[in-house]
């Protein structure tokens, strides 16, 4: 059944529906031709803006170091609203990359955490949720002992999703996800911390994020507003060549986490952390990318002593070269590896739900009509 809606989308969708979105989304797609045109022919004055200002380099510029260790880490969350409850899951993985022959592997197979309870029907759920799924990916990828660390998100991102757990989760004490999230924030504070700082020399951490409205150069450039730097970049930088670092776009206000919902035990070392994290954020730099022709430009942000010391960003550079190996996958390896082992669990939930099921009819001693009731899902909300 899933199959035959997959080959006709429009099955149960009205004639008269079908026929405007066709009209809509083709004169969306001549919007947008108008807008490759246009940076078309923009791009070489773009390009010759970017070498008179010295923003351009070649990958051979930085060095060619020994071929490092890698691995990626991703992680993705689910709740089936079930009639009477919530079946929550988190997961996060952490898979090694394409090992350089003259390193043997760190791991056998790939690293991983995952969360599973039932929840009571609570409208932020998936605010707490997704933090715990957070961090995790953050305390895997603290504890990796590969030579560059690539997370599949932005920076910054854990700190929006922390700050908006560190709020909820104390006003949700009858959430057990809420529970798992205040007994381990504060370790996940410190994993975010390690991130930031990337202090050892012999770790690199980079964030990845595969989509991203951030105009560092377009701001600093003078570009169109309508391209984004990544958009734009993937255009102009040619096979080999990389962006200067340069700093990370702040916010207009102040990196903050609201720690006041934590209880005394908590909150010192909590107050330490995020006042710290605050401080290296306004640290992250950024370095566009281009490993190949057949990829787009990949946005690298990773810490100031990552960015600004030659050979850790040449480690960086040969990292992401060799896990780029193949037209048929437009990320790093261990990147795209770890994406679709942390979407499979997601996935998975109607079979989690099924187990549930199961194991509720096997122990139930009432009507069984009352458990298939109880465990009928609705809908299912799905992040990652």
């Amino acid at each position: 059944m899933t199959a035959e809606v997959d080959r006709s989308p429009f099955a149960e969708l009205p004639a008269g529906l079908v026929e405007e979105v066709l009209g809509q989304a083709t004169a969306a797609g001549d919007r947008l031709i108008a807008s490759i045109r246009q940076a078309k022919e923009d791009r070489e004055r773009y390009r010759k803006t970017l070498l008179e200002r010295g923003m351009l380099q070649h990958e051979s510029t930085v060095g060619f170091p020994s071929l490092p260790t890698t691995c990626g880490v991703d992680g993705s969350y689910a709740i089936e609203r079930l009639l009477t409850a919530d079946l929550c899951a988190a997961a996060a993985v952490a898979v090694e990359g394409l090992t350089p022959p003259s390193e043997k592997r760190h791991w056998s197979q790939p690293h991983h955490f995952v969360y599973v309870a039932i929840e009571e029907h609570h409208a932020e759920t998936a605010t707490v949720l997704r933090a715990v799924m957070l961090g995790r990916e953050l305390l895997l990828a603290g504890r990796a002992p590969h030579d560059i660390v690539m997370l599949d998100m932005t920076l910054t991102l854990p700190i929006i999703y922390l700050n908006q757990a560190l709020n909820q989760a104390p006003e949700t004490p009858s959430l057990q996800c809420s529970q798992e999230f205040l007994a381990h924030c504060v370790e996940y504070l410190d994993a975010y911390l390690t991130v930031l700082r990337a202090d050892r020399s012999d770790r690199q951490f980079i964030g990845l994020p595969k989509y991203s409205t951030r105009r560092e150069l377009g701001h600093v450039l003078g570009w169109s507003a309508h391209h984004d730097d990544r958009g734009l970049l993937s255009l102009l930088l040619q096979s080999g060549e990389l962006t200067r670092p340069m700093p990370l776009e702040q916010p207009h206000q102040p990196w903050h986490l609201n720690t006041l919902g934590l209880g005394a035990e908590l909150r010192g070392q909590a107050d330490r952390l995020a006042a710290e994290i605050a401080n290296a954020l306004e640290h992250v730099y950024v370095v566009y990318y281009k490993p190949h022709d057949w990829l787009p430009a990949v946005r690298v942000e990773m810490p100031q002593g990552v960015a600004l010391n030659r050979h850790r960003l040449a480690t960086v550079i040969q990292g992401l070269k060799h896990q780029c190996a193949s037209p048929g996958i437009l990320e790093p390896y261990p990147v795209y590896l770890a994406d679709r082992m942390a979407k499979a669990a997601a996935r998975a939930m109607p079979a989690f739900r099924q187990v549930a099921t199961q194991r509720v009819a096997e122990e139930y001693e009432g009507d069984l009509a009352d458990v298939f009731f109880a465990m009928h899902g609705y809908r299912s909300e799905v992040g990652g």
